[in-house]
């Protein structure tokens, strides 16, 4: 039996969604406010989050980008704003799909349904999910070769990526220009370090909110670059 979190803050509409989920067969827990219904989608294991856009405390699209970073089960965000904005921040925070209130009961279970039979197929069938990294809104697709931050996405060069890359799969270790040319562009660094140093701004400029102030990629002066987690 297949397991649903409700994240939701209007009781009439959770109780009407966890009624027309459990006529369905569907196991199903409610949570009325973004900071509980986060905890409890962290600690035990669901197979779909069904996730109101407009919560007291953290918002829809906070708990979205937090649950992202260690779970991949379908997310399906609800809200009552239809602006094209709002859905495309949603899916870009990794949401699955986005239904606008008002909705009919039926449309939602249906939605489930579909959802978990596409989650099943593609875990079943052996495909994998692309191969992501996700630290503090940045999130690197390594299989599809995309950056995006807090659900923007940039565009980077092939060096750039790879660059990127590499840094945030070796967090907290501190490489020189020289190592870090080796390693990236495959060739002595020799009279060629400056690439790395203009490489590092670029990155910069597209992925800090501060580039004086970095929170991602440090300059660790006399040595060289540190990815911060």
């Amino acid at each position: 039996m297949s397991k649903v979190l409700i994240i939701e803050d209007e009781e009439s509409i959770a109780d009407l969604e966890k009624d027309y989920l459990e006529l369905s067969d569907f196991t199903v827990t409610v949570c009325g406010d973004g900071e509980s219904g986060l905890e409890t989608a962290l600690k035990e294991d669901f197979d779909l989050v069904i996730l109101d856009l407009m919560l007291p405390g953290l918002d829809g699209f906070e708990v979205c980008r937090r649950l992202r970073e260690s779970k991949d089960i379908p997310v399906l965000m609800v809200s009552a704003k239809k602006d094209d904005i709002d859905k495309i921040r949603g899916l870009g925070l990794g949401a699955d799909d986005y239904i606008t209130k008002p909705f009919s009961p039926s449309e939602l279970v249906a939605r489930v349904k579909a959802h978990l039979a596409r989650y099943e197929r593609l875990v079943g069938s052996g495909t994998k999910p692309n191969e992501t990294i996700e630290i503090r809104g940045l999130k690197i697709d390594k299989t599809a070769r995309r950056v995006t931050i807090d659900g923007v996405e940039k565009n980077f060069t092939t060096k750039e990526f790879d660059l990127l890359t590499f840094l945030a799969e070796n967090p907290n270790h501190v490489y020189s220009k020289e190592e870090l040319f080796r390693k990236i562009w495959n060739m002595d660094s020799v009279g060629d370090i400056a690439t790395v140093t203009v490489h590092i701004k670029k990155i910069r400029e597209k992925i800090e909110a501060d580039t004086s102030n970095p929170q991602y990629i440090e300059t660790i002066w006399g040595v060289g670059y540190r990815f911060r987690v």
